[in-house]
């Protein structure tokens, strides 16, 4: 990568840390498939704001989701039998949850009921769904990453009408991850984790998809995971396997590197705060969240219709 400008490099402070109580020092499941059998205390994901401030983060190996508060004070809203990941409201006091084991769930934040939404298709489970965006007028856009790679390239990016449609967009991703949508909504950012890349997706008046091309690659270990756009177009990328986030203006081109601290993996992000200009960042190995002010705001986070 050639750029004419090196990009700023900051430091993410630490806004709130799970407390001990709630962290489970034993084997799971999920951590022995995907975490090589290591003691994973939490795996934090999916952070998203309702409209009182508080932050939600989902907890993937141990099926629950967590209410934060401005304050930092954590409580548990939900305990259930699932792989709970990316979060975004369908109405005020409710949740759509992607979940791994189950697909798409649904949860009452004031009671804590966890319901099914979309749990097939024709039928046919999901690979492992992951993460997910609503638009401006209601369309459900969200990733079935399941176990895909460059291995097995069949990772699926969906669309959800309001009047429940569901369209096939692509199938052919090695593990297709965080989405975005740019502010004017006609392009959506897909976070390629296993190909270490966002690929940009146009969508037409038609409700297809052409000319989807690789926006930005990275390196490393792990990819792209979680993604953010602010109100300038800049596209926000969590990338877990460097402990980045990388701003990226419209050419892909690097502006900011904000940097956790080592060791950290830098799994999904959130703007929050006054005027939505605070940037929240899930750590899945130190079951933190990290935050530091930015210049712009970001976009608003649209909810379902």
């Amino acid at each position: 990568m050639f750029l004419l400008q090196s990009p700023e490099v900051r430091t993410l402070d630490t806004f709130s840390a799970m407390p001990e109580s709630f962290r489970r020092r034993e084997r799971s499941a999920w951590a022995d498939a995907n975490r090589g059998g290591a003691i994973t205390d939490s795996f934090l994901e999916g952070p998203v704001f309702d409209e009182a401030g508080n932050l939600y983060v989902s907890d993937i190996p141990w099926g629950r989701i967590f209410r934060i508060d401005a304050q930092g004070q954590w409580s548990l809203v939900a305990e259930y039998d699932g792989e709970p990941n990316g979060l975004k409201f369908l109405a005020p006091g409710k949740l759509l949850v992607t979940d791994y084991k189950n697909g798409l769930m649904q949860l009452d934040t004031a009671s804590g009921a966890v319901s099914p939404y979309l749990e097939r298709r024709n039928s046919e489970s999901f690979k492992g769904v992951n993460d997910l965006i609503f638009d401006a007028e209601g369309n459900l856009y969200f990733t079935d990453q399941g176990q895909s790679g460059l291995h097995d390239p069949s990772g699926r990016l969906y669309r959800l009408r309001p009047h429940g449609q569901l369209d096939l967009l692509l199938s052919n991703v090695p593990s297709p991850n965080g989405v975005a949508l740019s502010p004017d909504g006609r392009v959506l950012y897909l976070a390629v984790t296993r190909g270490n890349c966002v690929w940009r997706v146009p969508l037409l008046p038609d409700g297809s998809v052409a000319k989807v091309s690789q926006f930005f690659t990275s390196y490393g270990p792990s990819g792209p995971d979680g993604l953010a756009v602010d109100a300038q177009g800049h596209v926000l990328v969590a990338n877990p396997g460097l402990g980045y986030v990388w701003v990226l203006n419209h050419l892909a081109e690097p502006v900011q590197v904000l940097c956790g601290i080592k060791g950290s993996s830098t799994t999904n992000l959130a703007f929050g705060g006054a005027e939505r200009k605070q940037l929240f960042v899930t750590d899945s190995t130190y079951g933190r969240i990290l935050t530091t002010s930015m210049a712009t705001p970001g976009m608003p986070i649209h909810q379902g219709v």
